[in-house]
């Protein structure tokens, strides 16, 4: 099936058809702006211009950057406020002319990595943590994914998880990559102690980096950097909407 895979995030928004059943990109990526402010009418105007500029007529899924409860956004710790309570597939469908599908961002990636990437074929328990601005997760049993986790939201170290191992932190506090290293060790073990993952996926920017901290992760944890990379999120709306679509389990 062929799918156009849109992932929303916070400075672009990106898209290409996939072929959702070996998740290669069949097009060119496309990339827009999201545009200042990005309130839910703005963001449609420029997801239908993306659409428009790809002339794909088949069917849309999207990757969203909040937590999306029956198709409607729940949470808006990165995104504009406004969002809160806004029905996203409804806004989506009616501004495109078609049903579109939409998952959190992060549940894309790990989807992604899932069925195509560092996880393919793997059976038991996984945690996919995508570490950037914030840290997203995605969490998945036997090949179903638990739709929703925000355990980047985590209460650490008198704060949440992410404001003191995301990738942003890193970089603003100058920390040298064992120095990180050692901070998102500490919070892997806390994860690992609520959750006892089977398999460890670490995705975002710092996977390409995997081995400037990977001496400072826990050994006793499975742990693994993704390998979808840059297209994760596209491709996983796509898989996203196969599913949802009745295409594919």
């Amino acid at each position: 099936m062929e799918i156009l895979g849109i992932d929303i995030g916070g400075t672009g928004i990106k898209g290409a058809v996939v072929n959702t059943k070996t998740g290669e990109t069949i097009t060119e990526r496309i990339r827009l702006l999201t545009p200042k402010p990005a309130t839910p009418e703005a963001v449609a105007d420029v997801v239908k211009g993306l659409v428009e500029k790809t002339g794909f007529n088949g069917p849309v899924a999207c990757g969203f950057p909040a937590r999306i409860t029956q198709g409607i956004v729940k949470t808006a710790a990165n995104i504009d406020k406004s969002w809160i309570d806004v029905p996203v597939e409804k806004l989506f469908s009616e501004k495109l002319g078609r049903e579109v599908p939409v998952v959190n961002d992060a549940d894309a990636a790990g989807l992604c990595e899932l069925k195509f990437g560092a996880a393919k074929d793997f059976k038991g328990q996984i945690l996919f943590l995508t570490i950037g601005t914030g840290i997203g997760s995605a969490l998945f049993s036997n090949g179903v994914m638990y739709q929703g986790s925000e355990l980047g939201h985590l209460k650490f170290k008198g704060d949440i998880a992410e404001h003191y191992c995301s990738a942003l932190v890193r970089e603003q506090e100058e920390l040298k990559w064992k120095v990180w290293g050692k901070r998102l060790a500490e919070y892997l073990n806390y994860v690992n102690f609520l959750f006892c993952p089977d398999l460890f996926i670490i995705g975002g920017g710092v996977s390409a980096k995997f081995e400037k901290y990977r001496e400072q992760l826990p050994k006793d944890l499975n742990i693994v950097p993704a390998k979808c990379l840059n297209h994760a999120g596209i491709i996983g709306a796509a898989a996203y909407g196969a599913i949802r679509l009745g295409e594919e389990s």
